[in-house]
């Protein structure tokens, strides 16, 4: 839960602080920019703030955030590739990942906005790191972002009376989100592994 020094930044500050929560989260640093749109909805419900102008900053916010996580990823890829040399095994798995983020990436990205928000700045890498072209990234990142702004900025202005219970409820649902991105993610990956063994087992040769 927020405390009293974040409301009181947000009261003087609110579409700047707003701005540069959703940046920064949507670049994996450690923000709950979720529960900081609920407290900000709450606030422009009781006159504290205008709404559209959170809903602004929110938004440009995000998708410059996402934005900077997409290029930042191409910048790193390049300084790192000549340092690690990874073997056979991870060359096929990141290979693998790269073929389907490009064959699906426009619904990933656009998922990963408001559906698995907490894994929106790993795509954000995902896709920049995989070349995936602007031209399919931006629509996709920029649409689900309305979705996931709209709808925190929107609930906390809805509910500004139950702000207390709203957020607890939030949390727990990102929490779970989570785990549950988490437990795909492994099960994606032991996936390919038994795929990449059974095809070594077609290829031995008969004796």
């Amino acid at each position: 839960m927020m405390n009293e020094e974040v409301l009181r930044l947000l009261v003087s500050y609110g579409p700047g602080i707003i701005f540069a929560v959703t940046f920064t989260s949507c670049i994996a640093l450690p923000v709950p920019a979720s529960l900081v749109m609920l407290g900000a909805g709450a606030l422009a419900a009781a006159g504290d703030m205008p709404f559209w102008g959170l809903l602004v900053s929110a938004y440009v916010g995000a998708v410059l955030g996402d934005i900077a996580g997409y290029g930042l990823a191409i910048l790193l890829e390049g300084a790192l590739k000549d340092r690690l040399r990874p073997g056979p095994r991870t060359l096929a798995l990141t290979q693998e990942a790269r073929r389907r983020l490009l064959a699906h990436g426009g619904k990933t990205v656009f998922l990963s906005r408001w559906l698995l928000s907490p894994l929106g700045p790993y795509v954000n890498f995902a896709a920049g790191a995989a070349r995936m072209p602007m031209r399919q990234f931006l629509p996709s990142s920029a649409a689900g972002e309305v979705i996931w702004v709209g709808f925190y900025l929107g609930i906390g202005h809805a509910a500004a009376r139950h702000l207390p219970k709203v957020t607890e409820i939030a949390s727990n649902v990102a929490g779970l989100i989570l785990a549950g991105a988490v437990a795909c993610g492994i099960l994606f990956v032991l996936h390919l592994r038994l795929r990449r063994s059974r095809r070594r087992g077609d290829s031995l040769p008969e004796s």
